[in-house]
């Protein structure tokens, strides 16, 4: 079994970046994502088109790739949450995160008894087929899995405190889409009620001893908040970042 780099090198205040990925149905990706230089890319439930099964061979050919999978979920269901961890999954990832003891409830289901309430289903190809003993097993996924909490709302945020102080997660993702939506700037993302919103966040988050970090649509915006003090930021995603680089060789060529 593999310790999971990224929530190691996290512990450590070390930056690690990663991506959106939820549009091309391709077991590659991973592949090329780490060789690219990404530390975690999150597998996209929410909005993403995946299906378990594309969610499964992603994962697996991730962890061998070393890049860490983190699925979002398209909502606070176990059935979702378990059924990503069982295929592979190296974290979740909350979305719309408003209640804490909603917040609660779902990562005791993340969490093996008994502190938790996470059904055993692990597959063989998750243990890389070594024999292990359950307690094991069940020690190895409750330290390594990563824990992430999105924050996206002006509801999220009067809630923070609250939210910030459930035990058992790791770092928490503002989703700044929903979030700029919610505060009345839809898209703006330089807008000072914006700026202001984010850094309140993260400074709750570190008097908390939570792990900062935020999705962000480019590397200009991501090195604007790695500069502020995030340490978990993703950058872009699969499609845009395609379209981008399309675009950009083809401006190249007709220039």
């Amino acid at each position: 079994m593999r310790e999971n780099s990224v929530k190691r090198a996290l512990k450590e205040g070390k930056f690690q970046v990663g991506c959106g990925f939820g549009n091309f149905r391709s077991a590659e990706i991973p592949r090329l994502l780490a060789a690219a230089g990404y530390n975690w890319a999150f597998v996209d439930t929410e909005h993403g088109n995946f299906d378990l099964e594309t969610v499964s061979d992603i994962c697996r050919v991730a962890h061998l790739s070393n890049i860490c999978p983190i699925v979002r979920v398209a909502d606070f269901q176990y059935s979702l949450v378990a059924r990503a961890l069982d295929n592979g999954a190296g974290g979740i990832i909350f979305p719309r995160t408003e209640d804490p003891r909603q917040l609660e409830t779902a990562i005791s289901w993340t969490i093996y008894p008994p502190k938790g309430v996470r059904g055993f289903g692990l597959a063989p190809c998750n243990l890389e087929y070594q024999t292990l003993t359950f307690t094991q097993m069940m020690d190895h996924y409750n330290a390594n899995l990563m824990r992430v909490v999105q924050i996206e709302s002006v509801r999220a945020v009067e809630a923070l405190d609250e939210i910030l102080s459930v035990p058992g997660f790791d770092t928490v993702m503002i989703g700044p889409a929903d979030l700029s939506i919610s505060l009345g700037v839809p898209g703006n993302m330089e807008h000072p009620s914006m700026v202001a919103t984010i850094e309140k966040i993260r400074d709750a988050c570190l008097r908390h001893g939570i792990v900062p970090g935020i999705h962000t649509r480019g590397p200009a915006m991501a090195r604007f908040w790695k500069e502020r003090g995030m340490l978990f930021v993703g950058s872009s995603n699969d499609l845009a970042m395609l379209l981008d680089k399309a675009s950009e060789n083809v401006r190249a060529i007709l220039a």
